[in-house]
């Protein structure tokens, strides 16, 4: 059975998050020493928290699928909840940002943290997101 972590260790995977703010960007990247794109963003947040995880190995700029990333998701400990519920800091978003584009952005509250390409950089930014949100999943564990 798993249940919803509480709001704390979402609160300590925003604030990994926010701590990414700056971050020059890259495509692929997976180090915030080099650089990091979307996916590196959540891998260097949830490893800020302790939790290792790999990036998905078929990520790419287009042609994303759904049923990947919610593999993913599961891999890296997360639980999809609906997405017109409660606004948790740390939740994971995955956002379309275009026909089979999708893009992950982290929930840090006020804002919403991700990397961002035009920009070059990682940036806090605003709600909402410029994107339709396609799933949200919280931090999970084994009960």
């Amino acid at each position: 059975m798993t249940d919803i972590v509480d709001g704390t260790q979402g609160d300590r995977l925003a604030a990994a998050a926010l701590g990414l703010v700056g971050v020059p960007f890259r495509m692929h990247g997976r180090d915030p020493a080099t650089g990091l794109d979307c996916v590196g963003v959540a891998v260097a947040a949830l490893a800020g928290i302790g939790t290792q995880v790999s990036p998905p190995l078929d990520y790419r700029l287009r042609g994303g699928c759904l049923h990947r990333f919610d593999r993913w998701a599961a891999q890296c400990g997360l639980t999809a909840v609906p997405l017109r519920g409660k606004d948790v800091p740390g939740d994971v978003l995955l956002c379309a940002a275009g026909p089979q584009q999708f893009h992950v952005m982290i929930d840090a509250g006020p804002v919403l943290v991700h990397a961002h390409a035009t920009v070059r950089r990682v940036v806090a930014h605003p709600r909402p997101s410029p994107w339709p949100v396609v799933r949200r999943w919280q931090l999970s564990r084994e009960s």
